[in-house]
């Protein structure tokens, strides 16, 4: 078993916050069973992230989880600081708020900024958010994107217990990350550290069909100049196996980046068997540096954590 992991998905959900939830309930606050699968599978340190929820329907708004979420986010991070590292969270219903939330975030010691893919049918190319990646940008963090799973992009059209959470949560993803890319978000903030769950959704399969199809595009004059080719803002993202147990997965991930821009991720307590999720990156057809890069020493420099 490779030692000193991080793991750059996992989540804890403060109990005051998933009671106001249908679904993170029970194990979704059991700090010591977490602290437990860690010490089995030879995680060091695991981000904390939100995993989304409908709480802000039952606590009266964003503004209200945000109190909460951060706050106890916080302290749990405090009292197991050589295990955890906190993602802070924004009222989305709230933009004007952003400002005074990212200030909380900051002086709160959480490193991170975790935000859904898209908030009412709306993705992150919004104007509204220019501000936000600025600020990352000056302070130097980085964004963790996490797939809606409220209302998700195609729910309007099929709202299905099991076709939801497996396609329409990584179409969101995936749609985000194309309507990032159309509005220039990667360009204006290319040095921003955008980090996307599950591989980026469907994106490691659209590679090719991007490129081809914007090239065949520009020459007809139907499509923007994007000054860049898809696959080239691509390179520059970073992407998480969100406990994937495919070694393949893994390596067609890699058809749109390298290894040093992919971390590893267990979405543990939503993924359970944590130590295959390890075992499918060791034993992919990579190099040991390589593995190393995607287990620890990637996540580790995104957080300019020593």
């Amino acid at each position: 078993m490779t030692k000193a992991i991080f793991d750059s998905h996992s989540h804890y959900m403060p109990p005051q916050v998933a009671e106001k939830t249908a679904f993170f309930k029970n194990y979704w606050s059991d700090i010591e069973r977490q602290l437990s699968v860690m010490d089995e599978c030879g995680i060091e340190k695991s981000l904390l992230l939100y995993p989304n929820s409908d709480a802000h329907l039952n606590m009266g708004g964003w503004k209200k989880v945000c109190a909460v979420y951060n706050h106890a986010i916080s302290g749990l991070i405090k009292k197991y600081s050589d295990r955890f590292i906190g993602a802070g969270i924004l009222p989305m219903d709230s933009p004007d708020d952003f400002f005074e939330e990212l200030k909380r975030i900051k002086d709160l010691g959480l490193k991170v900024v975790c935000l859904p893919s898209s908030y009412e049918g709306k993705f992150l190319d919004e104007k509204i958010f220019d501000g936000v990646y600025e600020f990352f940008k000056n302070n130097k963090m980085p964004i963790f994107i996490h797939p809606q799973i409220i209302n998700p992009i195609g729910e309007d059209r099929i709202k299905d217990s099991l076709l939801t959470p497996v396609l329409e949560y990584v179409f969101d993803i995936s749609m985000c990350i194309g309507k990032m890319m159309m509005e220039e978000t990667f360009f204006k903030f290319y040095d921003v550290k955008f980090i996307f769950a599950h591989f980026g959704g469907v994106l490691p399969f659209l590679k090719e069909r991007f490129d081809n199809t914007y090239m065949m595009l520009r020459k007809r004059n139907f499509v923007k100049d994007l000054k860049n080719l898809p696959s080239q803002y691509f390179k520059n993202l970073f992407f998480e196996t969100s406990g994937s147990r495919s070694p393949a997965m893994l390596l067609a991930a890699l058809e749109i980046t390298d290894a040093s821009h992919i971390l590893f991720g267990s979405d543990f307590p939503a993924n359970q068997d944590v130590s295959s999720s390890i075992q499918a990156i060791e034993k992919a057809d990579l190099s040991d540096g390589d593995k190393r890069l995607i287990l620890k020493n990637n996540l580790l420099k995104i957080l300019d954590l020593k």
